[in-house]
């Protein structure tokens, strides 16, 4: 089952920070500067849990992760916005 998640971080060190948003960029959808929203089941969510460990220097950075929920459930309409509204990012299959 895949849910969504929103994933912040704050990242202390420049090259550390461009390695995270680079990994970041083939999990989810940027939404904001240090935000992403991420569609993913739960072994999906280890991994990149893992590959994010070996990037970041624990007693420095931070990486948080909320889950709003299943993508067919609460998780598609959790996200609400004040200002410009929030458009959800277009789902595409992508056969390869």
């Amino acid at each position: 089952m895949r849910h969504t998640y929103v994933v912040t971080y704050d990242i202390c060190e420049p090259k550390r920070l461009r390695k995270v948003y680079k990994l970041m960029l083939g999990w989810g959808d940027h939404l904001q500067l240090s935000v992403f929203q991420c569609e993913l089941s739960h072994r999906e969510l280890v991994e990149l849990r893992v590959q994010l460990d070996g990037i970041i220097k624990p007693s420095e950075d931070q990486v948080l992760f909320a889950n709003l929920g299943t993508i067919d459930g609460r998780g598609a309409d959790a996200i609400t916005s004040l200002g410009r509204p929030y458009v959800d990012p277009e789902r595409v299959a992508i056969v390869v």
